[in-house]
C-alpha cells in the first residue's frame, strides 16, 4: 500500500491527517489543493478522531468559504480543546484565508463571548478573546464581556489578553477606528 493517496483523492489525505507522522504534509496538500479540497475537509470536521477534525478546522482557516462559516462556528462546541482552540483562530484570523469571506458578526459573536466567558480550558479562553475582539468597537455586548473577562476570568493569561482588547489596552488602541473616542458605536 502506497503511503500517501493519489494527488487527488482528497479524502484519502484527510485520512492521513489521523498519522502523527503524515498529518502536516497532509495538511498542506489539502490546503494547497484549494477549493477542491473543501468538501473533504469539511468532511474531516465529523470524523471519530480528534485529531482529523483539528487539522480539518485548521485547513477551513485557509479554505472556508461564506457556507462554511457556520460549520466552524459549530466546532466551537467540539468536545476536544484543541479543535475548539483551532476554530477560534479560523474564525478570527484574516491573515490565513485566501479569500474574502469573513466571519458575521450576528452568525458569531454570541457564540464567541460564550466560549470566552465559559470554556473550561484557559487556552481556549484565550483564543476566544482574539475573536471577540474583532468586534469590541462596534458591538458594545464584544465590549462588556471582554471587560468582564478582562476582570473576573481565572486565569492570569486570559485577564492579560483580554486588557490588551478592553478600552484603553494596547491591541484596543491600534485597531480603534480613526478619529474615534475610547467608546464603541452601535453600526
Amino acid at each position: 500500500m502506497p503511503a500517501f493517496p493519489d494527488h487527488d483523492d482528497c479524502g484519502g489525505w484527510v485520512r492521513l491527517l489521523a498519522d502523527p507522522i503524515r498529518s502536516q504534509r497532509a495538511f498542506w496538500h489539502l490546503v494547497l489543493s484549494g477549493p477542491d479540497a473543501l468538501d473533504s475537509v469539511q468532511a474531516g470536521l465529523d470524523s471519530p478522531n480528534a485529531d482529523v477534525r483539528r487539522w480539518s478546522t485548521k485547513a477551513m482557516d485557509h479554505l472556508v468559504d461564506a457556507s462554511g462559516l457556520a460549520t466552524l462556528v459549530r466546532m466551537l462546541d467540539d468536545p476536544d480543546p484543541g479543535v475548539r482552540l483551532e476554530a477560534c483562530h479560523a474564525i478570527a484570523c484574516d491573515r490565513c484565508k485566501d479569500n474574502a469571506c469573513r466571519p458575521d458578526a450576528a452568525a458569531v459573536l454570541p457564540r464567541a463571548i460564550a466560549v470566552m466567558l465559559d470554556d473550561p480550558d484557559s487556552h481556549v479562553r484565550a483564543y476566544a478573546v482574539e475573536l471577540v475582539g474583532r468586534w469590541v468597537h462596534t458591538h458594545p455586548e464584544a465590549e462588556a464581556a471582554i471587560i468582564r473577562s478582562r476582570d473576573h476570568d481565572p486565569s492570569p493569561a486570559v485577564r492579560k489578553k483580554a486588557g490588551w482588547y478592553a478600552p484603553g489596552g494596547t491591541i484596543n488602541c491600534k485597531t480603534s477606528p480613526a478619529g474615534s473616542k475610547q467608546t464603541t458605536s452601535t453600526r
